[in-house]
């Protein structure tokens, strides 16, 4: 039986590891939908998503459609996982504090599947106090980080933020998705 990830993109350079994700686990068979933020859509277009999963790309969580189909919940009950690749702060935050104001937060919000979540974002932001406790509150209902790692950063500097090794990421959706 075939494995369905939801994959959700945020607004973060580190999006175009997002299409190396995607590539990678619809080669070992997975079925991927993917959901874009608005931001996210600033860094990598979703026809590239649309073409290398091979499935309709969520930009919205109001999609005109002649037959109605919520598709935040819909999509949520048909996922094994959902993972969260790149995670921005404010993904984080959101989520932490239950805000379901778009296509992503909503799915996460519908889902009882895992959740994996590689955060990707300037160290300052990462390190920051509230980030620190947004993580905290999500790892506390279960769900699971990946990274960041220490590396080259967008601004050029060099510290903690960088979006977690690709190879890593798959490593613990397939270790998750055989727990489960």
């Amino acid at each position: 039986m075939v494995k369905n990830i939801i994959l959700g993109v945020t607004g973060s350079i580190a999006a175009f590891k997002a299409a190396i994700l995607v590539s990678k686990l619809k080669s070992k068979g997975y079925d991927i939908t993917v959901i874009m933020t608005k931001s996210s859509q600033s860094f990598i277009h979703p026809l590239t998503f649309r073409t290398l999963s091979k499935n309709k790309v969520v930009t919205d969580i109001f999609i005109d459609e002649s037959v109605y189909n919520p598709h935040h919940v819909s999509i949520a009950h048909k996922a094994d996982i959902v993972v969260i690749a790149p995670a921005t702060a404010n993904i984080i935050g959101k989520l932490s504090s239950g805000i379901a104001d778009d296509a992503l937060t909503s799915t996460v919000t519908a889902s009882d599947v895992p959740v994996i979540i590689a955060p990707a974002m300037e160290e300052n932001m990462y390190k920051n106090p509230i980030t620190q406790r947004n993580i905290t509150i999500l790892q506390e209902v279960g769900y699971h980080f990946v990274g960041p790692e220490k590396g080259r950063l967008a601004s050029g500097k060099t510290g903690v933020g960088r979006m977690a090794d690709v190879e890593i990421i798959i490593q613990t959706i397939v270790d998750k998705l055989n727990n489960t």
